[in-house]
């Protein structure tokens, strides 16, 4: 697997000819990652793109059939009616390959536009050195991935020699924090966790200090999966954040969003219901590989303006990816 988190940092010591060499074989692998991931939202809605731009004529059928498929493909309905009317805007006497490097170039600019609040991941913010250990409170609904793309997080970041502790936060089922305990154990990470039913403000607390006390890099934060439609639940997310805060000034660096690509538009309200509770900084896109919704990443970049920084590929340990529009979107558009 690439190097996860290489391109939200560069090392002043590194060579400029070694760093060149590793970003480009770093470059490789994401793209081949994503060519397989993406395969089964190639055969799904948006493969019809592939169709539409072999027609030989760009016409009132040709966009109606564009701004159809692009909704059918999850991308949203006020976003594809926005790249239709821009593309018909810039394309006039163009053919239908044109076209298509226009929504290829469209798509891109759509995923790489949002910057995103938080201090890790963020190619801004990231640049000045933050205090350890770095805080990350992450949530989503139940069934999202969560607990899974927090072990996989932990292990990328061991994996680049960064000591990590978990904290097993979602207090409301007992499932939730042997699911954690066991990754935990599997990748050889500490897990502080309470009874079921303790208040995870107080599990959030706990792992902060543990963390400063024994001086570790970084803290995933696993929350209950609570539905958007929660409010009191919601509300709860509200006050971890605002505990953990409390313990280490500036925490949490990032607030990761969890999203199961396969449901859909239904994420969309997903995220937009956590960012108002929580702050959400970032995406992750977990299930990918198993989806043809992948299209909904480009109604949570655009409409939300929430960067998808991590995609869940498989479901093996080493299977996340740093986030790649341009990997992504090619892979989307690709013939097979």
């Amino acid at each position: 697997m690439a190097s996860l988190f290489r391109r939200f940092r560069r090392s002043c010591d590194e060579p400029p000819e070694q760093a060149a060499a590793q970003d480009a074989q770093d470059s490789a692998e994401v793209r081949e990652e994503y060519r397989r991931s993406v395969a089964s939202t190639r055969r799904g809605q948006l493969g019809a793109l592939r169709s539409i731009f072999r027609r030989s004529r760009v016409d009132d059928d040709f966009w109606d059939e564009l701004e159809e498929t692009l909704i059918l493909g999850d991308v949203g309905g006020a976003t594809s009616a926005r790249w239709v009317e821009d593309l018909q805007a810039e394309s006039s006497g163009k053919d239908a390959a044109a076209v298509r490097e226009l929504l290829r170039e469209r798509m891109i600019l759509g995923l790489e536009r949002p910057s995103g609040g938080g201090m890790l991941w963020n190619s801004v913010n990231g640049s000045e050195p933050l205090s350890t250990p770095h805080v990350i409170l992450v949530v989503g609904v139940n069934g999202a991935g969560k607990t899974t793309s927090i072990a996989k997080l932990a292990h990328a970041y061991q994996e680049e020699g960064k000591s990590v502790i978990l904290a097993a936060a979602d207090t409301f089922r007992a499932a939730a924090i042997e699911q954690l305990q066991t990754w935990g154990e599997r990748i050889d990470v500490p897990v502080i966790a309470h009874q079921q039913g303790s208040d995870p403000g107080a599990v959030a607390y706990d792992a902060v200090e543990a963390a400063v006390s024994r001086d570790a890099d970084v803290v995933l934060i696993d929350t209950a999966g609570r539905l958007q439609t929660q409010r009191n639940l919601m509300s709860e997310l509200g006050k971890v954040r605002r505990v953990v805060e409390s313990r280490h000034p500036g925490a949490p660096h990032e607030v990761l969003l969890v999203i199961d690509a396969t449901s859909g538009q239904n994420a969309l309200s997903q995220a937009r219901q956590f960012s108002d509770a929580t702050g959400v900084t970032a995406v992750c896109l977990a299930k990918l590989d198993g989806t043809s919704k992948g299209g909904i990443v480009f109604a949570i970049a655009e409409e939300l303006g929430i960067p998808v920084r991590f995609a869940g590929t498989g479901e093996q340990l080493g299977d996340i990816a740093p986030f790649d529009a341009a990997a992504f979107v090619d892979a989307l558009l690709a013939d097979d």
